[in-house]
Protein backbone atom coordinates (compact mmCIF):
# COMPACT_ATOMS: atom_id res chain seq x y z
CA UNK A 1 0.00 0.00 0.00
CA UNK A 2 1.22 3.31 -0.92
CA UNK A 3 1.91 5.98 1.84
CA UNK A 4 3.39 9.79 1.48
CA UNK A 5 6.68 10.45 0.74
CA UNK A 6 6.66 7.20 -1.64
CA UNK A 7 7.87 7.53 -5.29
CA UNK A 8 4.43 8.01 -7.28
CA UNK A 9 3.91 5.22 -9.60
CA UNK A 10 4.64 6.10 -13.11
CA UNK A 11 2.21 5.73 -15.65
CA UNK A 12 1.14 6.65 -18.90
CA UNK A 13 -2.58 6.90 -20.44
CA UNK A 14 -5.24 8.00 -22.92
CA UNK A 15 -7.02 11.06 -22.52
CA UNK A 16 -10.17 12.11 -23.81
CA UNK A 17 -8.73 15.93 -24.64
CA UNK A 18 -7.21 15.02 -28.03
CA UNK A 19 -7.34 11.93 -30.88
CA UNK A 20 -4.21 10.23 -29.54
CA UNK A 21 -3.28 12.24 -26.72
CA UNK A 22 -1.65 10.51 -23.85
CA UNK A 23 -0.90 11.32 -20.45
CA UNK A 24 2.55 10.55 -18.84
CA UNK A 25 2.67 11.48 -14.96
CA UNK A 26 6.71 12.05 -15.09
CA UNK A 27 6.69 14.69 -17.34
CA UNK A 28 4.19 16.38 -15.18
CA UNK A 29 7.49 16.70 -12.70
CA UNK A 30 7.96 20.32 -11.74
CA UNK A 31 4.22 20.33 -11.13
CA UNK A 32 1.47 19.21 -8.16
CA UNK A 33 -0.62 16.60 -9.29
CA UNK A 34 -3.74 16.11 -8.20
CA UNK A 35 -4.93 12.56 -9.29
CA UNK A 36 -8.28 11.78 -9.17
CA UNK A 37 -9.59 8.26 -8.91
CA UNK A 38 -13.10 7.57 -9.63
CA UNK A 39 -15.22 4.96 -9.67
CA UNK A 40 -17.60 5.77 -13.10
CA UNK A 41 -18.59 8.31 -15.79
CA UNK A 42 -22.05 8.64 -15.84
CA UNK A 43 -23.17 8.51 -12.24
CA UNK A 44 -24.23 10.81 -9.37
CA UNK A 45 -21.55 11.58 -7.12
CA UNK A 46 -18.62 11.59 -10.18
CA UNK A 47 -21.17 13.62 -12.04
CA UNK A 48 -20.49 16.53 -9.32
CA UNK A 49 -17.25 15.70 -8.27
CA UNK A 50 -15.44 15.74 -11.61
CA UNK A 51 -16.84 19.16 -12.43
CA UNK A 52 -15.86 20.68 -9.32
CA UNK A 53 -12.36 20.25 -10.31
CA UNK A 54 -13.13 22.06 -13.47
CA UNK A 55 -15.28 25.35 -11.23
CA UNK A 56 -11.64 25.34 -9.02
CA UNK A 57 -9.30 25.04 -12.14
CA UNK A 58 -7.78 28.80 -11.90
CA UNK A 59 -7.34 28.00 -8.27
CA UNK A 60 -5.33 24.94 -9.17
CA UNK A 61 -3.65 26.88 -11.26
CA UNK A 62 -2.77 29.33 -8.35
CA UNK A 63 -0.90 26.81 -6.36
CA UNK A 64 1.09 25.33 -9.81
CA UNK A 65 -1.61 22.24 -9.64
CA UNK A 66 -2.31 20.33 -12.68
CA UNK A 67 -5.66 17.85 -11.86
CA UNK A 68 -5.75 14.19 -13.77
CA UNK A 69 -9.20 12.77 -13.54
CA UNK A 70 -8.98 8.90 -13.74
CA UNK A 71 -11.08 6.02 -14.16
CA UNK A 72 -11.75 2.40 -16.24
CA UNK A 73 -13.83 3.98 -18.74
CA UNK A 74 -13.05 3.82 -21.90
CA UNK A 75 -11.89 7.12 -23.54
CA UNK A 76 -15.07 7.81 -26.05
CA UNK A 77 -17.04 7.49 -23.26
CA UNK A 78 -15.07 10.16 -21.34
CA UNK A 79 -15.71 12.25 -24.01
CA UNK A 80 -19.87 12.00 -24.40
CA UNK A 81 -19.64 12.15 -20.55
CA UNK A 82 -17.46 15.88 -20.11
CA UNK A 83 -19.22 17.02 -23.20
CA UNK A 84 -22.68 15.81 -21.06
CA UNK A 85 -20.86 17.79 -18.52
CA UNK A 86 -20.60 21.21 -20.39
CA UNK A 87 -17.00 20.48 -21.05
CA UNK A 88 -14.20 19.39 -18.94
CA UNK A 89 -10.55 21.34 -19.35
CA UNK A 90 -8.44 18.98 -17.51
CA UNK A 91 -7.26 15.30 -18.95
CA UNK A 92 -10.00 12.13 -18.01
CA UNK A 93 -7.65 9.38 -18.50
CA UNK A 94 -8.74 5.92 -19.43
CA UNK A 95 -7.36 2.89 -17.07
CA UNK A 96 -9.36 0.83 -19.54
CA UNK A 97 -7.02 -1.46 -21.07
CA UNK A 98 -5.49 -3.32 -19.43
CA UNK A 99 -8.41 -2.68 -16.82
CA UNK A 100 -7.27 -1.27 -13.87
CA UNK A 101 -3.69 -1.38 -14.55
CA UNK A 102 -2.78 2.26 -12.60
CA UNK A 103 -5.76 1.87 -9.92
CA UNK A 104 -3.96 -1.70 -9.34
CA UNK A 105 -0.29 0.32 -8.55
CA UNK A 106 -1.98 2.93 -6.71
CA UNK A 107 -3.97 0.44 -4.09
CA UNK A 108 -7.33 1.78 -5.65
CA UNK A 109 -8.91 -0.97 -7.26
CA UNK A 110 -11.81 -2.70 -6.46
CA UNK A 111 -11.00 -6.45 -7.74
CA UNK A 112 -15.27 -7.23 -6.11
CA UNK A 113 -16.71 -4.64 -8.65
CA UNK A 114 -14.22 -3.99 -11.30
CA UNK A 115 -13.27 -0.27 -10.79
CA UNK A 116 -12.05 2.21 -8.74
CA UNK A 117 -12.57 3.68 -5.13
CA UNK A 118 -13.02 7.52 -4.89
CA UNK A 119 -9.18 8.14 -3.79
CA UNK A 120 -7.21 11.11 -3.95
CA UNK A 121 -3.53 11.35 -4.51
CA UNK A 122 -1.41 14.34 -4.41
CA UNK A 123 2.33 13.84 -5.93
CA UNK A 124 4.99 17.09 -5.51
CA UNK A 125 6.73 18.65 -7.26
CA UNK A 126 9.75 16.06 -7.17
CA UNK A 127 7.42 12.71 -8.33
CA UNK A 128 6.45 11.65 -4.25
CA UNK A 129 3.08 11.25 -2.37
CA UNK A 130 2.72 14.18 -0.46
CA UNK A 131 -1.42 13.26 0.47
CA UNK A 132 -3.80 10.28 -0.19
CA UNK A 133 -7.39 10.97 0.80
CA UNK A 134 -9.36 7.77 0.77
CA UNK A 135 -13.33 8.39 0.38
CA UNK A 136 -16.35 6.43 0.72
CA UNK A 137 -17.71 5.82 -2.85
CA UNK A 138 -21.17 7.79 -2.35
CA UNK A 139 -18.48 10.62 -0.34
CA UNK A 140 -17.80 13.56 -2.77
CA UNK A 141 -14.24 14.97 -1.92
CA UNK A 142 -13.98 18.41 -0.52
CA UNK A 143 -11.64 20.58 -2.86
CA UNK A 144 -11.03 23.04 0.21
CA UNK A 145 -9.07 20.16 1.80
CA UNK A 146 -7.01 19.42 -1.73
CA UNK A 147 -6.10 23.06 -1.23
CA UNK A 148 -5.22 23.45 2.28
CA UNK A 149 -2.02 20.55 1.67
CA UNK A 150 -1.04 22.01 -1.98
CA UNK A 151 -0.63 25.80 -0.17
CA UNK A 152 1.69 23.77 2.43
CA UNK A 153 3.53 22.00 -0.03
Amino acid sequence: MLQVGDMAPDFELKSHLEKDRTVKLSDLRGKNVVIAFYPFDWTGVCGTQIPSYEADKERFADVEATVLGISGDSVPSHIAWAESLGGISYDLLSDFHPKGEVAKKYGTWREDGGFSNRDLFIVDKEGKIAYIDRHELLDKPNNEELFNVLSKI
